[in-house]
């Protein structure tokens, strides 16, 4: 499958995004798609997309929120999906309906040509952590959006206020080496955490007006499923999968069973209530 051209510090993302990791990310998207489906209620309340506008989605992923983006624009208006993951685009190219004003493209926002001036709103729910120059990646995105134009995205804030992921993964942990640390401006889930940094990072870019809503969620990381959902959730995708992968057997039962245990206090019925937090960014372009 074909990769992004990018910048050349993405490169590692985008490897990933396009190898293995990001085929099982794409073969369990409808189920993370649940998952987060809050995460994308926020965000679309926040955005407020109007019909006729045109929308950018970036790291728009399976494409469900560039669809639900459309589904607010139609029929004047348009939604247009940008991600490096081949995986993904694949589903999100076969899973709009055809009828829908919405199209996508493979391809590193950093660096891609977007039509200058002509989007009204420039959002994303958990694409945009990942860029090794942020400001230069806000910078070219910024230049999308008309004088009106309008920002806003969701991301995640700091571990701690987030069991959603350090539950299972403290689990594993008892197992398995930690994964390597990460600095708190390396490119990865919590790379927007901080609140002084991401408004730095959009002043520099040439935004104004930034806001930033801390939003506490419960997410059902069981969709439904029960605590074995949960538990197997996490065991394919995530941190979690990423810790465990190629240990030996034994460790990943071992880790499994700990999980097990560190999410069964927060069951209720068959669905597994994990705290999390996001941040809702909004902004405008100056």
């Amino acid at each position: 499958m074909d990769a992004p051209t990018g910048h050349e510090q993405n490169a590692d993302q985008i490897a990933y995004w396009n190898g293995p990791a990001g085929q099982r990310w794409a073969d369990r998207q409808a189920e993370q798609d649940v998952v987060l489906g809050p995460v994308a209620d926020l965000l679309i309340d926040r955005a407020k997309p109007k019909p006729g506008e045109r929308v950018i989605d970036i790291g728009c992923g399976s494409g469900v929120t560039t669809i639900a983006f459309a589904k607010k624009v139609a029929p004047s208006g348009h939604a247009f999906g940008v991600d490096i993951s081949g995986p993904m685009l694949e589903r999100a190219r076969a899973s709009a309906p055809k009828d829908l004003p919405v199209d996508f493209a493979l391809a590193d926002a950093t660096v891609y040509p977007f039509d200058p001036a002509s989007f009204d709103l420039l959002a994303s729910r958990f694409g945009v952590m990942f860029f090794a120059d942020p400001v230069a990646s806000f910078a070219n995105m910024r230049k999308a959006l008309r004088p009106t134009g309008r920002l806003a995205f969701a991301c995640w804030r700091e571990p701690r206020e987030n069991p959603f992921f350090m539950a299972p993964l403290q689990a594993a942990y008892k197992h398995v080496p930690k994964l390597p640390q990460q600095g708190p401006e390396d490119p990865g889930p919590f790379a927007f955490a901080s609140e002084a940094r991401v408004r730095r990072i959009l002043s520099e870019a040439g935004f104004a007006a930034v806001e930033m809503e801390a939003c506490p969620l419960l997410l059902d990381a069981a969709i439904g499923r029960g605590v074995d959902g949960a538990v197997q959730g996490s065991l394919e995708i995530g941190p979690v999968s990423r810790a465990l992968d190629g240990q030996p057997e034994e460790l990943r039962v071992a880790a499994a069973n700990s999980i097990r245990d560190a999410l069964t206090p927060y069951a209720k019925g068959d669905a597994v209530l994990l705290p999390a937090s996001v941040w809702i960014v909004t902004a405008r372009a100056t």
